[in-house]
């Protein structure tokens, strides 16, 4: 608890002044970096034909991330498919075929890194650098540009006036994923992650036989993998492996990584909305967080406390196979967990990982006992807890329009949130937004237990092997990545069905989300009187909590319930 406890004190201290680093970037304010980034992006602008005064309306912003990123997939996609060539392939790694290729460039595009194959064994450095690396930053900035275009439509300091995606895409690129790739890159080669363009070392182990240790630019790939809130690792067994994690502090380092800009741009909303709406901040937490951001940080970390303190707890209580044996009573369920980070660290990035869409793993989530493993799967299907590359914010406050709604109905008042009447147009594409993501799960997840190509990649019977369906879907549809590695995916199957939810999971609701905000970025402001209800409260944030959960237990409850509850009960039984 006190390893817990102490890791999350930090991220509190570092996430405040990051997120304000990230408001004067998004709302074009000084910071102290302005006399070099300043220089670089107006070089990127001027070859690029970029005009920074050029705003955009949602639908152009809209479609300038899609086209921009569209264009990546294509190019992405044929580096993949030539990959053979002698070019940074010292270990001589074939050509990817098509449909695992089709998955993986679209998994790294929509920063999902769902990866149906083993770094090592199945990327060529050219592949590992050009495609994999690059897409962490580009698709990450993309992700973080759609949510600063998203607040700025909710600020409504102009009417149809986003900003301009390229200008955002460039400044989140130089400014922040890059300078602090750069410093946490360092601090993970000072730790022992490789960073080389050699080939697999081929050692002789002491019992005699042959070891193949795989190198090459690992650290690189390591820290934008977590700041980006990406996840795929270099190597097959990700963060779970030494040399992409070797000691606590690489842990700790990947840790606040991952959490670091997702808690960062809650912090920006509040502040945007706040600065725009009310003209002056006052008190600790307008200065720091912004009231509006305060609440939703408070619901976010609710919920993310929830769930850490049960997958803890289910992990702490071990095997009870074992623990009849003796075996699990004191060190509680060490399978699939690397000693070196033991149960608080593992529980503790797994709830990261899966909470702030990352996907990389510090331990194999398949061998989860089962309320642990159903922790993950349920962040992912709520997408709300914090999330990643500014998504989850974005999740989060279709939710808050929707508590308002329904608490305005009770009350018997139309529904405002930022000053601004929320609206039939408004609900409507807030009710298609949140159904898109439970629709893409659970009828992905139908499909595949209904056909025999789908059936064919389970390799556990029963209740864990529909847990695995459900987390595949839930992963890819979250555009989280992460698995239930026990699931046989890289088949025709497999690579096509995820990759249609990871792409639909990711522009479908992008698309909408900023629809919504173009739409009340056009409305005038109303006036609060005594009946309008505040958003910016405790009492808020609580009953934005149970909204979440109440939709949770209304969707997902029946396939957790054959999942991992049932496997729960049959093993406690």
């Amino acid at each position: 608890m006190l390893q817990i406890t102490l890791t999350l004190i930090v991220f509190l201290i570092i996430v405040i002044p990051t997120g304000r680093y990230m408001y004067h970037i998004a709302a074009g304010k000084r910071t102290f970096a302005d006399p070099v980034f300043n220089r670089i992006d107006n070089f990127i602008y001027k070859i690029s034909g970029i005009n920074p005064a050029d705003g955009m309306n949602w639908k152009q912003y809209a479609v300038a991330l899609i086209v921009t990123n569209a264009v990546m997939i294509l190019i992405g996609y044929l580096i993949l498919r030539i990959q053979s060539i002698p070019l940074f392939n010292p270990n001589g790694i074939s050509n990817m075929n098509p449909d695992l290729a089709f998955n993986t460039i679209i998994s790294f595009m929509t920063n999902t890194n769902l990866q149906h194959y083993s770094g090592e064994t199945g990327l060529s450095y050219l592949s590992q650098m050009l495609v994999i690396t690059f897409m962490m930053f580009v698709s990450a900035s993309s992700g973080y540009a759609a949510c600063i275009a998203f607040i700025r439509g909710l600020a409504g300091k102009t009417k149809d006036d986003m900003g301009n995606f390229f200008v955002d895409l460039v400044r989140i690129t130089t400014r922040i994923l890059i300078p602090f790739s750069l410093i946490g890159g360092l601090l993970l080669v000072w730790q022992g992650v490789p960073q080389n363009f050699s080939g697999n070392i081929i050692a002789q182990t002491l019992e005699g036989t042959y070891q193949v240790i795989a190198t090459g630019p690992i650290a690189a790939v390591e820290i934008i993998k977590h700041l980006g809130t990406n996840g795929g690792g270099f190597l097959g067994a990700n963060s779970s492996t030494p040399l992409e994690n070797p000691t606590i502090l690489t842990n700790l380092i990947e840790l606040w990584s991952m959490m670091l800009l997702p808690g960062a741009c809650v912090i920006m909303f509040g502040k945007m909305v706040a600065v725009n709406r009310e003209g002056k901040k006052e008190g600790f937490i307008d200065k720091f967080f912004g009231r509006e951001g305060f609440t939703v940080f408070m619901a976010m970390s609710i919920l993310f406390l929830i769930g850490l303190g049960v997958c803890f707890w289910a992990e702490s209580q071990g095997n009870p196979i074992l623990g009849n044996l003796g075996l699990s009573q004191v060190m509680g369920s060490m399978e699939g967990k690397e000693v070196r980070f033991g149960i608080a660290q593992s529980a503790l990035f797994t709830t990261t990982t899966t909470s702030f869409t990352t996907g990389t793993v510090n331990n194999m989530h398949d061998t989860l006992t089962p309320l642990g493993g159903m922790v993950p799967m349920l962040h992912m299907m709520l997408n709300v807890v914090f999330g990643g590359k500014g998504v989850g914010l974005m999740n989060m406050i279709m939710y808050v329009i929707l508590a308002v709604f329904i608490c305005g109905l009770m009350i018997g008042r139309t529904p405002e949130y930022l000053s601004k009447k929320i609206e039939g147009r408004e609900m409507k594409l807030v009710a298609l937004t949140i159904i898109i993501h439970p629709l893409l799960i659970l009828g992905f997840s139908a499909l595949a237990v209904s056909l025999q190509s789908g059936l064919a990649g389970i390799t556990n019977p029963g209740f864990h092997g529909l847990s695995q369906v459900l987390y595949e879907f839930a992963s890819s549809a979250a555009n989280n990545g992460s698995g239930f590695e026990g699931l046989a995916d890289n088949t025709l199957f497999w690579n096509i069905s995820t990759g249609l939810v990871m792409f639909f999971g990711r522009y479908l609701s992008i698309m909408l989300q900023l629809a919504i905000a173009g739409s009340l970025m056009r409305k005038n402001f109303v006036n609060q009187t005594a009946g309008s209800l505040r958003t910016n409260t405790v009492s808020f944030a609580i009953i934005l909590v149970v909204v979440v959960y109440i939709f949770a237990a209304l969707t997902f409850f029946p396939s957790l319930a054959l999942g991992p509850i049932a496997e729960h009960f049959a093993l406690w039984g």
